[in-house]
């Protein structure tokens, strides 16, 4: 099977992540959770990028391309909602969010608001102010009003895998970040990626790393031609790869980088505190896991030895 990107995808892709460096990377970030113009110009790199010309929803070259874009985003820790307002309804960013417990990304920020849950529930929202918190420093808590109707099944699938793309793109800097740490760190004489131990360690991620970057882009693929069970319990699946992938990927990093991993001037712990919002929300993996379970016994999460599935 041929898992390459298509050459202009792979191109936009190198642009996307040229364009959003330039903004300064996950140090930029950090300085955004007090300095609000850096949103403003995060969106402006998006907007030269041509982000808010995509669609998403129709064309599966848009949808690619916003993959890639958002796993640029991930990658510098880039400080503005993209999954929300490349699925914007409306003109009004789409959120996903736990009805029990409503927390936004970057809810602060000035625009409308619409809210889903897991099962297409349509709420309107009325965002609070930034809390301050150091894991999600740009959650908002929000107030939603009674269901008034639902969103597409098929909106609440891509907010999921296009936020599993930007988890991707997060763990795969972060697992570079720590290659080159013990590359370069001296311990005993010789660099740290001479140690056995460390050099399964970090093969041990590459793995899991790869497998993640295999299933994001074998899950987009399938958008348009999966019957919509499926489809849903693919974005689940990569969902909750995601966020265990990252899991093992950061906890690798700080293993490596040890007290360096969580000082804000490390690019690993503005990258691990930025993106466990989307590790968390808008449920744990634990309710994604078990949301899977129906599908299991109904056939609509496919695996290796499931049956031939008709389009």
């Amino acid at each position: 099977m041929k898992t390459a990107l298509p050459e202009d995808i792979a191109e936009f892709a190198a642009v996307a992540t040229k364009r959003l460096a330039r903004l300064g990377g996950p140090q930029a970030a950090l300085r955004a959770e007090t300095e609000e113009q850096l949103r403003h110009d995060a969106r402006a790199a998006l907007s030269d990028l041509g982000a808010f010309d995509l669609d998403v929803r129709s064309s599966s070259e848009d949808l690619l391309a916003g993959a890639v874009l958002c796993q640029a985003a991930g990658a510098t820790a880039l400080p503005y909602p993209l999954v929300e307002e490349l699925l914007a309804i409306d003109g009004a960013r789409l959120a996903l969010v736990n009805p029990e417990a409503p927390r936004i990304d970057h809810g602060d920020l000035a625009g409308d608001w619409i809210a889903a849950d897991l099962d297409g529930a349509r709420y309107q929202v009325q965002p609070s102010s930034r809390t301050g918190a150091k894991l999600g420093p740009f959650l908002v808590p929000a107030t939603l009003s009674q269901p008034d109707g639902t969103v597409p099944a098929v909106d609440v699938d891509l907010h999921l895998t296009l936020g599993s793309w930007r988890i991707l793109g997060a763990v795969q800097q972060c697992l570079e970040i720590t290659r080159q740490h013990v590359a370069a760190r001296m311990q005993f004489g010789k660099p740290l990626a001479e140690f056995q131990a460390v050099r399964f360690t970090i093969a041990d991620a590459s793995v899991a790393t790869r497998g993640l970057h295999e299933l994001a882009k074998y899950t987009i693929s399938r958008v348009e031609s999966a019957p919509a069970q499926i489809r849903s319990a693919d974005a689940l699946v990569l969902r909750l790869k995601a966020a265990d992938t990252a899991r093992q990927v950061l906890r690798t990093a700080h293993q490596l980088l040890g007290a360096l991993g969580f000082c804000d001037e490390s690019d690993v712990s503005v990258l691990d505190r930025h993106t466990q919002s989307l590790m968390r929300l808008p449920v744990s993996t634990e309710v994604l896991a078990m949301r899977l379970m129906p599908g299991v016994r109904g056939g609509q999460l496919e695996t290796l030895f499931s049956g031939p599935v008709s389009a």
